[in-house]
């Protein structure tokens, strides 16, 4: 297939329009009445842009079946990742006898020879139809002679929406078809203007937000987002992707075959990149595992499908080992932190009862196969009579689950032992039982000895191979992540004996790199951690401490930053004799370098990020006495990003402002010095507010600027604060500042400003 896509790309066609393309600028990509396309002829019609092309293609899970359908075709795509995004009649698979035909009545079909039928049609044969037309966004429509429009693909869509497409009420994406099964996914469009996530059409996983509107359309916009709007095209719920308003030539939204729906975008590395899914936890997404086991995530983070019933388990089908034949007992097995549900068929019994109860019922109740218990204040009891049964484990789901298991005995020979003698041989031919017995322990003891040799190699080559992997991770030049275990955060910190703050550790890498450890609350969960990690781990910036690597297992999170030799700026400004290295102009500097870090995080970076708790605590210092900004985004992991009533960005300018004044006078307590280092200033006297450990090496224009913009910082009115960036430019002197008026923020009272600073990450 892949030769065949590769001769599509060079064939006589795709030159010709390519060649037109370029010489006439527009070429109009008509498709007469007649036009046929074939399995054999490896033909295309393609869009006058070239980015679309119509034509036959392989499904990748069904060898000798072909669909017809439009992709991607431009240059920038290479033939591997031309995504198709529209098949005619979806499901349908035809020979490599088919064509694809615009009959002479007007009618779009699909034939194939060797079934000596058609498999699929447009229904158009009364509409008058006088051309067809691939357009350049990829919608396949059917013209009159008037140039209207009477069909067209965006109409019917099968399992993607392409940017400009409406998906309309009681409009659907199926997914697509997996190993010659139809999907039991789809993406519905309510009559109430909502899209739901479905499993076969009675499980509802997934719902967008609730709209006041009516007649309304799904959407996918080409600046990337997704949006339902209402027949005026005013978008009245919306969701964007991580590049929105990224110059983006090619998007995509797709109900994929694991039944998590996603946007798509085409970067220039050469692949596509989900920039947005409707369910985050892919765990979820109802029966993802389908009959495969229990969904869950492994140390590594990576989503598995795990058969918990059996200690190894190799058939292509997870079922739960109960049976209505059992000839004995039945048992329950309990598994903890598990959340189970039928799927073939969806009927599971849902009532309210203890949890002894709930098992005794199952155990009394033949047909019942696995129950599950909610233990977060529901007493919800679900009783499942299948034995194909899906579902989800994580330590952090507070339910518990029992499968029952049948204890019949394995099956042994009815003669065995009857008439034999009590002898030490036996009589038909002699052999020393004894002699059997010692010779076969003394070769299960060679056995055992020789595994553990080789479970001992493989340990040794597996820290090896882990430390390697920590060497290539931690070089200057690295933007990885490492993931530890928490066993190996014990080893880096010797066990957690070297305590440099309220729970922060210092460590050491394989590779003799420092590193501090932060420990973070265990009832962060996993899902949320990764994601703030795998976000925060991707900002890169001289004046931001760089995150190593992290620890998510079981109920322990860490946090690897690299580490600052000489320790926070709090104890130099505290410390008398400390502070003689903190000269005037160290001091400005560090106010800059600051302000150029946080800049960064909030215009700097794809998305806004804000510290949530900027103060000298979190301002450490390395080997060069320069300042870098700890612990940013660590609001998104305790509260989100919105955790107070005003905005993430201006708390983090009032911060600063707090910050600048202390480094300027040399108090820790900002709150008690602000009115009257207003005073002072306004009374032309703000020589006096500088830190008289200073002495007289102290540019007086510089603070005169740096108290300016300070109190600009700390206004009350958040709306009357600079942003960082504004602040960046005042302190280079670039730019000038008027004198700014009282009041400031840092008269609020006591109770508030404690109540702003616990929202920030704990330190």
């Amino acid at each position: 297939m892949a030769e065949k896509e590769k001769w599509l790309l060079h064939s006589p066609l795709m030159l010709f329009i390519c060649v037109g393309f370029l010489l006439f600028g527009v070429v109009v990509s008509e498709i007469p009445l007649g036009s046929k396309l074939s399995v054999a002829e490896n033909n295309l019609w393609v869009s006058s842009n070239g980015d679309f092309a119509l034509g036959f293609y392989n499904p990748p899970d069904q060898p000798n079946q072909f669909s017809v359908g439009v992709r991607f075709n431009s240059k920038l795509i290479p033939a591997s990742k031309q995504t198709v995004v529209w098949g005619a009649g979806a499901d349908v698979r035809a020979s490599n006898n088919s064509y694809f035909q615009l009959t002479q009545n007007g009618e779009l079909v699909l034939f194939d020879s060797s079934q000596g039928g058609m498999l699929w049609t447009s229904k158009t044969s009364q509409l008058s139809i006088a051309s067809a037309q691939l357009r350049d966004d990829g919608n396949l429509v059917l013209l009159t002679e008037k140039r209207q429009v009477v069909w067209q693909s965006f109409d019917t869509p099968s399992d993607t929406l392409l940017p400009g497409q409406q998906l309309s009420p009681q409009g659907m994406l199926r997914g697509a078809t997996r190993n010659s099964i139809s999907s039991y996914y789809s993406l519905y469009m309510d009559v109430s203007g909502q899209l739901e996530l479905r499993w076969e059409s009675s499980i509802i996983f997934w719902r967008s937000g609730s709209t006041s509107g009516s007649n309304l359309s799904a959407v996918l916009t080409s600046n990337g987002s997704l949006q339902l709007v209402d027949q005026n095209l005013k978008p009245l719920w919306s969701v964007f992707g991580q590049d929105h308003n990224d110059s983006v030539k090619f998007r995509f939204l797709r109900l994929d075959v694991d039944g998590n729906l996603r946007m798509y975008s085409w970067t220039n590395v050469e692949s596509w990149r989900t920039v947005w899914q409707a369910v985050e936890n892919q765990c979820n997404v109802f029966a993802t595992c389908d009959q495969r086991g229990i969904c869950m995530f492994n140390a590594s983070g990576i989503r598995v499908c795990n058969c918990p019933w059996y200690a190894t388990h190799s058939k292509s089908k997870c079922l739960v080992p109960s049976r209505l034949d059992c000839k004995s007992a039945s048992t329950m097995v309990k598994y903890e932190n598990m959340l189970l549900y039928g799927i073939y068929p969806v009927n599971d019994s849902i009532s309210q009862m203890s949890l002894e109860k709930c098992k005794t019922m199952c155990s009394n109740d033949p047909s019942c196969t696995a129950i599950t218990y909610a233990n977060n204040g529901s007493a919800q009891c679900r009783i499942m009579s299948t034995q194909y049964v899906s579902g989800y484990s994580d330590p952090s789901l507070n339910s518990v689950s029992f499968a029952k298991t049948c204890t019949d005995p394995t099956a042994a020979d009815p003669n065995f032992g009857v008439n034999s003698k009590p002898s030490a041989f036996t009589e038909s031919n002699g052999l020393c039982i004894p002699c059997l017995i010692g010779a076969a322990v003394g070769t299960l003891a060679v056995f055992i000895v020789v595994q553990f040799g080789i479970a001992f190699w493989i340990y040794k080559r597996s820290m090896s191979c882990r430390g390697m992997v920590s060497l290539a991770c931690t070089g200057p030049s690295s933007k990885c992540l490492i993931m530890l275990s928490f066993s190996e955060i014990k080893d880096l910190t010797g066990n957690f004996n070297n305590q440099i703050g309220p729970k922060m550790f210092k460590g050491v890498l394989p590779n003799k790199q420092l590193v501090a450890i932060k420990e973070m609350e265990a009832t962060i969960e996993a899902r949320k951690f990764r994601a703030a990690v795998s976000r925060i781990g991707s900002i890169h910036h001289k004046s931001l401490v760089k995150l190593v690597g992290y620890c998510c297992e079981f109920n322990h999170r860490y946090l690897v930053y690299e580490y600052a030799k000489l320790g926070s700026l709090e104890k130099y400004v505290e410390d008398s004799m400390l502070c003689k290295r903190l000269k005037w102009g160290k001091r400005m500097e560090i106010c800059l370098r600051v302000g150029r870090a946080v800049s960064y995080l909030h215009t700097g970076c794809r998305e806004f990020l804000s510290h949530g708790n900027l103060k000298c605590e979190n301002i450490v210092l390395d080997e060069n006495f320069e300042a870098k900004v700890n612990e940013f985004g660590l609001r998104m992991l305790l509260q989100g990003e919105a955790s107070s009533h005003r905005s993430p960005a201006e708390k983090d300018v009032e911060d600063f402002g707090k910050m600048v004044l202390m480094l300027i006078t040399g108090f820790r307590e900002v709150r008690d010095v602000c009115d009257w280092a207003y005073k002072e200033w306004m009374g032309g006297n703000a020589g006096e507010v500088v830190d008289k450990r200073l002495g007289d090496a102290v540019e007086y224009d510089e603070v005169e600027r740096a108290l300016r913009i300070a109190f600009w910082c700390l206004q009350k009115d958040g709306r009357a604060r600079p942003s960082m960036a504004e602040v960046v430019k005042v302190l280079e002197g670039t730019l000038s500042v008027d004198p700014p008026p009282p009041p400031f923020a840092c008269r609020t009272p006591p109770l508030e400003e404690e109540g702003s600073m616990e929202s920030g990450s704990e330190t």
